[in-house]
């Protein structure tokens, strides 16, 4: 566990430096979506942050614990760094670049093979989202997706994968209700992968700046035939750090669903995200 709060602390350090900030409202600023403006209260922002295509630059670290893998007492944390970009293409279209880069500490997950530390593969995903809802208040996006073999040996798969990745959203008052799919096939390695990744989601901002979210994270695995339906649910809650804005916030997981060494019963989800706004 210790190792596991380094890493986290370590990673924080790594990919929130003040030169975020810096490249956000510095010359290369021209070419990002408009954030929101200086005086964007923090239910806007808290709103903002439930939609995963706004045009708001933020880096959320994602911790996840889960438990009972290889049928037993295996266990694995797993830190995801998620960094969000949004840029400005035309007057009217965003693209939002969306990427995440698993930090995986993990015992007992590979029978025999006692623990292991490393990167997971990345997923990066592009999002062309028009910066206007349409008429009946829909948020959408569309793109591609790319998984780089960026694994460590003995962490997950390493392979090149591509596929097609698509969101779409409402907000009205305090709720935002949508969903995320993708689907990746493999385009190097031995072993075959076409994988659909579905994530609907909930989530209810209130007047203090408190979400609560509820979302599954299923995946499906069509070379094996085997789903993954984790179901996560918590809150965030967004405050001042100094002269930065922070999202912090966590929950539960339950794993309604996984393969027979896979993640089982209970597990828990810390969030912590960085915003940058002008």
């Amino acid at each position: 566990m210790r190792r596991s709060v380094s890493v986290v602390a370590a990673a924080m350090l790594l990919f929130a430096p003040a030169s975020w900030a810096q490249t956000a409202s510095g010359p290369a600023a021209s070419t990002l979506a408009d954030p929101p403006a200086p005086e964007a209260s923090d239910v806007e922002l808290a709103q903002q942050l439930a939609n995963p295509i706004s045009s708001l630059i933020s880096v959320p670290f994602q911790f996840n614990y889960d438990r009972g893998f290889a049928g037993g007492d295996g266990e694995r944390y797993t830190l995801n760094v998620q960094p969000v970009i949004p840029f400005s293409i035309s007057e009217d279209w965003n693209v939002i670049s969306r990427t995440i880069v698993p930090i995986i500490s993990q015992d007992g997950v590979i029978p025999g093979e006692g623990s292991q530390f490393g990167l997971g593969a990345t997923v990066q995903s592009l999002f062309f989202s028009p910066k206007a809802p349409t008429d009946a208040g829909l948020t959408w996006g569309v793109g591609p997706v790319f998984l780089l073999p960026t694994a460590t040996d003995g962490i997950s798969t390493n392979q090149w994968g591509a596929g097609v990745t698509g969101i779409g959203l409402v907000q009205r008052g305090g709720w935002t209700i949508g969903g995320l799919a993708n689907h990746i096939w493999s385009l190097s390695g031995d072993d075959d992968i076409s994988s659909t990744f579905l994530q609907p989601f909930v989530n209810y901002t209130t007047s203090r700046a408190t979400s609560f979210f509820l979302n599954t994270e299923s995946t499906y695995d069509w070379e094996n035939d085997q789903w993954s339906v984790p179901i996560n649910f918590g809150a965030n809650q967004l405050i001042d750090i100094g002269n930065r804005r922070v999202q912090l916030g966590g929950g539960l997981r339950y794993w309604a669903d996984s393969s027979d060494f896979g993640p089982q019963d209970w597990g828990a989800r810390i969030n912590v995200v960085f915003l940058f706004p002008k």
